[in-house]
C-alpha cells in the first residue's frame, strides 16, 4: 500500500516510522517541525512535501496532536483521491467533529492498547517496551467511522504494521473507543493511579523508607490486579474487604461512574481539543 504519514517526526510518529521502514509498503513521511525533521534524519528518513506524499496515497495516517487535527486535516483532505483512507490515531478529535470530512473518503481510527501488565515477554528489552510498537506484543482497537465495511480489513492490516507486534485487534465503534479513552484509561484509571502515587509520596513523607514503600506498593498492585482481573483464582482476605468498604466512601463520591457517561466523555473531548 501507498501510505502517507503526517507528523512522522512526532512522539508517536517516530515509532510508526520505525515500523513502516521495515515493511515493503511505499511509505512517505511528512514533518514540518525542525526537531522532528532532525529526528527523522537520524533514522535515515527523508521528509517529503505534503503534496508529494499525498499523491496516490491509499492510506493517510494522521499522527498529529488532537489540537492540530482540525487545521491539518483541513489542508490534507481536499488533496486526497476518492476512496483514500484517512486514519486517525485517537478518538477524541474525531468525536468532537475536528476531522475534516468528505463523503467520498474513508475514515477510521486505530489505537494501541499497549502491552498488558500480565503479558510475558522472552527478553528484558521486550518486557521493558512499555509503550509497545517496538518489541513487546500488544493488542489494538480499530473503528470505522465512515465508508464501506470492507475498508476495515485494510485498516486492520495497517494497524498490525504500525503497532507491531500485534496479537489481536478489536473492532469498536467511535463511541466505544472514546469510552475507553479518554473515559476509562485517562479520566478514571489515570486519575486513580495518580492518587495512589500521591499516597505513596505521602507515606514516604511520613517516614516510611522510599524503597520499601515502592516495593510494597508495586508488589501488592500486581497481586491485587491479578485477583481482580481473574489472572489467578482466589479472593482478598476478609480484612482487606472490610478495609475497602471502610475506605471507598472516604475516597470516592457516590456518583463517580458519571465520569463514564456519554455526556462526560463529550466534555472530556472538549477539554482535550479546546482546552475547556
Amino acid at each position: 500500500m501507498k501510505i502517507a504519514l503526517i507528523g512522522a517526526g512526532g512522539k508517536i510518529g517516530t515509532r510508526i516510522t520505525d515500523n513502516l521502514k521495515t515493511t515493503e509498503h511505499d511509505a512517505r513521511y511528512v514533518e514540518v517541525s525542525q526537531a522532528g525533521v532532525a529526528r527523522l534524519a537520524e533514522k535515515g528518513v527523508t521528509v517529503s512535501l505534503l503534496e508529494d506524499a499525498l499523491l496516490g496515497a491509499e492510506i493517510v495516517i494522521m499522527a498529529v496532536p488532537d489540537t492540530l487535527l482540525e487545521s491539518i486535516s483541513a489542508s490534507v483532505v481536499p488533496q486526497l483521491a476518492p476512496g483514500t483512507i484517512v486514519l486517525a490515531l485517537d478518538p477524541a478529535a474525531p468525536l468532537g467533529g475536528e476531522l475534516a470530512h468528505r463523503d467520498d473518503l474513508v475514515y477510521a481510527i486505530a489505537h494501541p492498547c499497549h502491552p498488558s501488565v500480565f503479558a510475558w515477554e522472552p527478553t528484558e528489552a521486550a518486557f521493558r517496551d512499555f509503550y509497545g510498537g517496538v518489541a513487546a506484543h500488544q493488542v489494538a482497537v480499530v473503528a470505522l467511522l465512515h465508508g464501506p465495511d470492507a475498508a476495515i480489513e485494510a485498516v486492520e492490516a495497517v494497524a498490525r504494521v504500525i503497532f507491531a507486534p500485534v496479537t489481536k485487534i478489536h473492532r469498536l465503534t467511535l463511541q466505544q473507543m472514546a469510552l475507553l479513552e479518554p473515559g476509562l484509561a485517562e479520566a478514571l484509571q489515570q486519575s486513580c493511579l495518580e492518587v495512589i502515587k500521591e499516597g505513596l509520596d505521602e507515606i514516604i513523607a511520613r517516614g516510611v523508607p522510599a524503597e520499601a514503600a515502592r516495593d510494597f506498593l508495586l508488589g501488592h498492585l500486581r497481586i491485587q490486579s491479578a485477583i481482580l482481573f481473574g489472572e489467578v483464582p482466589g479472593r482478598f482476605s476478609d480484612a482487606a474487604y472490610k478495609i475497602s468498604a471502610y475506605a471507598r466512601p472516604l475516597i470516592f463520591r457516590d456518583n463517580w461512574k458519571d465520569v463514564l457517561t456519554d455526556e462526560s466523555v463529550q466534555a472530556q473531548v472538549k477539554v482535550i481539543t479546546k482546552g475547556k
